[in-house]
């Protein structure tokens, strides 16, 4: 066994990826407070090749010195739009058709095991502020909230490495295999 060169690994150019097809997910990021889980949330956004980002509230938006590390290059590859709200962007994407998902622990949350998206629709997925989570009345607009069983004593994740594992789970459920 050995590591891949770069050359092994077929890498995109920026053009190229802009001009790939996309997996039917949109990552809203509620006052998102870090600028390294933003940058954070690009690079994972760029490596399962989403369709955008919203950055909503106070989450920061590119072009900023910590997100640029983090993101290393992926602000350039991923679409990306601000809504001033949340509630602004997550209007949007109801009328055009998303399934809206909260990631976030509540009284009527689905373990994500259990949660079956369907591979006909789209969805958006909203990832918290890492202190208070998803806003009460974001949550009121989503359509369903998922939650990432844990074992431990924190019961808490760092918001990209939720974002991470939900967007695995779902390319994984939905089947989708190397952009298919």
């Amino acid at each position: 066994m050995r590591k891949l060169s770069m050359e092994e690994l077929n890498r995109l150019t920026v053009a190229d990826f802009k001009n790939t097809r996309k997996f039917p997910l949109t990552l809203v990021l509620d006052n998102v407070r870090s600028l390294h889980n933003v940058g954070a949330a690009f690079r994972t956004a760029d490596a399962f090749a989403i369709e955008k980002i919203w950055l909503c509230g106070i989450t920061g938006r590119p072009p900023q010195r910590e997100i640029t590390k983090t993101a290393l290059g992926s602000t350039e590859s991923v679409v990306w739009e601000y809504a001033p709200t949340t509630l602004e962007a997550l209007h949007q994407l109801k009328a055009a058709g998303y399934v809206l998902v909260a990631v976030e622990q509540t009284t009527g949350s689905q373990p994500l095991p259990a949660f079956q998206p369907d591979p006909a629709r789209s969805y958006a997925l909203v990832m918290g502020n890492e202190v208070f989570g998803v806003e009460d009345e974001v949550l009121a607009l989503c359509d369903v909230a998922v939650e990432i069983p844990q074992f431990g004593t924190k019961h808490s994740l760092n918001v990209s490495v939720a974002a991470g594992v939900v967007l695995w789970d779902f390319m994984s459920k939905m089947g989708w295999q190397n952009g298919q």
